[in-house]
């Protein structure tokens, strides 16, 4: 009987799904990217059923809603206590009278919009710019490079809090800051892969069979670059959470009565020792979010570079 032999395109879907196989189990072996997805997928799935888990519209003032409720009213849990009686709020009633635990909750919508969208502006901006540098070289890779290190010259947050404070202050205008000042990071990521790659054999031989230049980028280094600038990007995603928070604790991001976390710190900053309840739980939402793209960067680090992760054992 005559050996089965595959087509081309079907040899090329199954060493792909098995490449994809092989670096899902490595992350699933990696205890900290496991992690990171267990607290990443209860953070979603809050955000996603925000509706449904809060008891209450997260603007709503529960004045003249409740009997003898009062502003920075401490946690009533039923559980842990508290009169049945009482209406229950989980983590408290903030300085406006409104139900803290709903604000906590639809918060989490907010901050991973922020992450997501901010990374995902600069990944696309900064692979751009990084895979024409990289692969052209030349005038346009010092013209580039030159601009992004005149970004790079300043730290991102002070950077970020200027092209904010130009724009006008607004959760759109820190999202577009924090997105511009993160560019250059994903753009020498690329860059750096760029070189390498288009060094490699198989690039050399597309060109000896005549192919296209942008071609070639394309499909031959392009996917090949991909990996790490995934890591940078997922560990990119908590920091930028986190500097969505620092705008608008300055009152340059989101502004009220909008529920987010940062917000939420900085209207209440000056009742940690009288409400510390108010401070608490936004501040805990935040680690939470940031610890878990930080946790799943690493593991997905150590899952497609395992060479890496050996050495720091």
């Amino acid at each position: 009987m005559p050996p089965v032999s595959l087509s081309n395109e079907k040899q090329k879907d199954y060493r792909s799904n098995s490449l994809w196989r092989l670096t899902l189990r490595r992350i699933l072996r990696q205890r900290n990217a496991v992690l990171g997805l267990i607290i990443l997928s209860i953070l979603v799935f809050i955000a996603i059923f925000a509706n449904v888990i809060a008891p209450y519209a997260p603007e709503q003032v529960l004045i003249g809603l409740e009997e003898g409720i009062k502003k920075r009213q401490d946690p009533c849990i039923h559980l842990f206590g508290c009169p049945k009686d009482q209406p229950q709020h989980l983590m408290g009633i903030d300085g406006n009278v409104r139900d803290q635990f709903s604000r906590v909750v639809h918060g989490s919508r907010i901050s991973l919009m922020i992450g997501f969208t901010t990374i995902g502006f600069a990944i696309i901006v900064g692979t751009i710019l990084g895979s024409i540098s990289g692969f052209f070289g030349g005038w346009v890779d010092n013209l580039i490079m030159r601009i992004l290190d005149v970004l790079m010259a300043f730290p991102s947050l002070l950077l970020a809090i200027t092209i904010v404070s130009v724009l006008g202050p607004g959760l759109q205008n820190a999202l577009l800051a924090i997105a511009i000042v993160t560019i250059p990071v994903y753009a020498r990521v690329v860059r750096g892969s760029v070189l390498s790659i288009k060094e490699m054999p198989y690039v050399a031989a597309s060109r000896a069979l005549g192919g296209n230049s942008f071609h070639i980028l394309i499909n031959r280094v392009l996917p090949n670059a991909i990996p790490p600038l995934i890591v940078t990007g997922t560990l990119g995603i908590g920091t930028a959470i986190l500097d969505a928070a620092a705008l608008s604790f300055l009152g340059l991001g989101a502004q009220p009565p909008m529920p987010e976390w940062g917000t939420m710190l900085g209207s209440e900053r000056n009742q940690v020792f009288t409400a510390p309840h108010l401070v608490f739980y936004p501040g805990i939402a935040i680690m939470l979010t940031v610890l878990s793209f930080n946790l799943l960067g690493d593991g997905l680090r150590d899952a497609i570079d395992p060479r890496l992760g050996q050495s720091q054992n």
